[in-house]
């Protein structure tokens, strides 16, 4: 969504969000995960699927985080690339120390 608000506004200020009470909200402590990974993984294919169709100049759109200040696309991209790779870290570590398979 913040992606598609930069390219179709002028420097949005994008809404942060409390994710740990989102959490918190019975959807997520009571259903199972299979639907929230089917979500995302949709989201996924949508989000690729835009970010190959966009221009070099939309690359360099903008957008206000209310913590960063004035982020351009491409480096909004890198800050969700490492975010992602955090989340997964954490995901790994944690079915390690359980020893899931």
């Amino acid at each position: 969504m913040r992606f598609r608000l930069a390219l179709t506004e002028d420097e949005p200020t994008i809404k942060p969000y409390d994710e740990a009470r989102w959490a918190e909200l019975s959807d997520a402590t009571t259903s199972p995960v299979e639907p929230s990974l089917a979500l995302l993984e949709n989201l996924h294919t949508r989000w690729i699927a835009l970010l190959r169709s966009l221009k070099p100049s939309e690359w360099t759109r903008t957008l206000r985080h209310p913590e960063m200040g004035l982020m351009r696309l491409d480096q909004n991209l890198e800050l969700y690339r490492w975010h992602g790779r955090h989340h997964v870290a954490h995901i790994t570590s944690l079915r390690e120390r359980q020893r899931w398979t």
